[in-house]
C-alpha cells in the first residue's frame, strides 16, 4: 500500500512539471507586466527612454521573479536537514521582500493608481470644501456688528430728533449743538452699518462662484476619461478656489469697524455750547458731556466685538499637489488592500507551490521508509560500517588460515564453486576395520 501512495505521488509530481513550469512563467509574465505600467508613471523624459527604460526594468523583474522562484522549487523540497531547511526558509523570505520592493508596489498602482488618484482628489475637493467654508464663516461673522450699530445709530438719530422737536435733552428745542452732534454720531455709525451690508453682496457673490468651482472638480473627480487629463484641469479649479477663499478672507470689514469704531472713542471733538444765554450753554455743555461718554462706551463696545471677530482662526489656503499613481496607492494603501493583497499573491504565489511540494516529498520519504529516526544509521555511518566488516572479515580469514597451518591442513578452494577440500595428515578417529565373517 505505501509503495503503491509514493509510486502514484512521484507520477504526479513529474506529470505537473510542466504545469507548474509554464504557471511560474505565467506568473512572472503578468508580474512584469503590471510592473511596466506601474514604473512607466515614475520615469521622466521623452517618450522612447520611458518605454525602454520601463521594458527594460519590468523584464529584469520577471526573470529575477522566474528564477527566483525556480530555484526553491528544485531545491527546497529535497532539503530534510532542519538547519539547512531554515535557512532555505530565511532566504525566501529574504527574496520574498526584495520582489515586493521592486514589484508589488507597482502591481498595486497599475492595478489601483488611478482609484487611488481619484481618492486623492476626493479627498482634496473635502478640504477645500472645509477652508471654503471656513473662510466663509469668518466673512459672515462681520454680519454679527450689524445689530450694534443698527442700535446706536437709532439711539443717536432719535435723541437728536427728540431734542429737535421737544428740547428733551437742554429744554429748548431746535437744532442747535446737541442735535448737530446726535446726527452726526448717528451718520458715522450709518456710515459703518452700510459698508458692513455692502460687504454682503460681495460675501455672496464670492461664495456663489467657489461653490460653481467646487461643482466642477466633484464632475472632473467622478467623471470618466484619462485621470492625468482630469487631474490637470482639477488642478486648475484648484488654483481659483485658493484665490476666491483668499478673497473672502479679505472681505471681512471687521477691521475696519475696529478703526472706525476706535476714532469714535478717541477722536471725539466736542463742539462749542451756542445757547443764547448762560445757562442754555451750560445744559448744552452738560448734554455733550453725557454723549461723549455714550460714544466711548460705544466705542469701547464695537471694538470688542471686532476684536472677537478678529481672534477666529485665519484660514491659509490649500496648495494643491499633484502626486503619481504609485504615491497615491501608498499614501492611500488602507482603502485599496484587495488591490495590494492582489498584486502581492502574483508575485508570491509560487511560495505555496513549494510548501505543497516539500509537504509531498516528504509523504514519500516516510512511505518508503527513508524517514529517519534519532536510533538509525545514515548512509555515511551505513558505508563505515561495510568497511568495518570487511576488515573483520579479511583478518578472520587470515587467522583461520594461520590455524589450519599449524594444525597440518591443507585447504583448497575450488573457484567458482565454493567448495572446500580438506585433507588431514593425521585424523582425529582411527578408520574403522573391516569385519570379516
Amino acid at each position: 500500500m505505501s509503495s503503491s501512495q509514493s509510486y502514484t505521488l512521484r507520477g504526479q509530481i513529474r506529470a505537473l512539471e510542466t504545469t507548474t513550469q509554464v504557471t511560474l512563467a505565467v506568473l512572472a509574465l503578468a508580474s512584469g507586466v503590471f510592473t511596466y505600467l506601474g514604473v512607466r508613471e515614475l520615469l521622466d523624459g521623452s517618450a522612447t527612454t520611458v518605454f525602454f527604460g520601463a521594458v527594460i526594468y519590468s523584464t529584469s523583474v520577471s526573470v529575477a521573479i522566474y528564477a527566483f522562484w525556480s530555484y526553491l522549487l528544485r531545491f527546497m523540497p529535497h532539503v530534510r536537514q532542519p538547519g539547512s531547511r531554515r535557512l532555505l526558509y530565511v532566504a525566501m523570505a529574504m527574496g520574498a521582500c526584495f520582489i515586493m520592493a521592486m514589484s508589488s508596489w507597482l502591481n498595486a498602482a497599475a492595478l489601483a493608481g488611478s482609484a487611488a488618484l481619484e481618492q486623492h482628489l476626493a479627498n482634496t475637493t473635502e478640504d477645500y470644501q472645509q477652508k471654503f467654508n471656513a473662510a466663509h464663516e469668518n466673512a459672515l461673522a462681520s454680519q454679527s456688528l450689524l445689530p450694534d450699530l443698527q442700535l446706536a445709530s437709532q439711539r443717536f438719530s432719535g435723541l437728536a430728533d427728540v431734542e429737535r422737536r421737544s428740547g428733551a435733552l437742554t429744554g429748548t428745542s431746535g437744532s442747535g449743538t446737541v442735535v448737530q452732534l446726535l446726527s452726526q454720531m448717528s451718520a458715522q455709525l450709518g456710515s459703518l452699518q452700510a459698508e458692513v451690508e455692502g460687504s454682503r453682496t460681495a460675501i455672496d457673490t464670492i461664495f456663489g462662484d467657489g461653490g460653481k468651482r467646487l461643482s466642477t472638480m466633484r464632475e472632473l473627480v467622478s467623471s470618466g476619461g484619462p485621470i492625468a487629463e482630469r487631474s490637470n484641469a482639477y488642478a486648475e479649479e484648484a488654483v481659483q478656489l485658493s484665490g476666491l477663499i483668499t478673497a473672502l478672507q479679505q472681505t471681512s470689514v471687521a477691521p475696519a469697524v475696529k478703526r472706525a469704531a476706535a476714532d469714535l472713542g478717541q477722536t471725539f471733538i466736542a463742539p462749542v455750547a451756542d445757547g443764547t444765554d448762560a445757562e442754555l450753554q451750560n445744559r448744552q455743555s452738560e448734554v455733550v458731556g453725557r454723549v461723549e461718554a455714550a460714544v466711548k462706551a460705544q466705542s469701547v463696545a464695537l471694538a470688542a466685538a471686532a476684536d472677537e471677530i478678529l481672534a477666529r482662526p485665519v484660514v491659509e489656503p490649500l496648495r494643491f499637489t499633484p502626486i503619481s499613481a504609485p504615491e497615491a496607492v501608498i499614501r492611500y494603501a488602507r482603502d485599496f488592500l484587495p488591490s495590494w493583497a492582489g498584486a502581492i499573491a502574483i508575485d508570491l504565489i509560487p511560495g505555496v507551490l513549494i510548501f505543497i511540494l516539500c509537504i509531498v516529498q516528504e509523504v514519500i520519504r516516510r512511505e518508503d521508509g527513508e524517514e529517519m529516526g534519532e536510533a538509525e544509521m545514515s548512509t555515511a555511518d551505513l558505508m563505515r560500517a561495510l568497511r568495518i566488516r570487511e576488515k573483520l572479515r579479511v583478518a578472520e580469514a587470515g587467522t583461520r588460515d594461520a590455524q589450519d597451518e599449524e594444525s597440518g591442513e591443507i585447504v583448497v578452494g575450488a573457484a567458482g564453486t565454493g567448495a572446500e577440500i580438506v585433507q588431514r595428515n593425521d585424523p582425529v578417529a582411527p578408520f574403522p576395520k573391516t569385519a570379516l565373517r
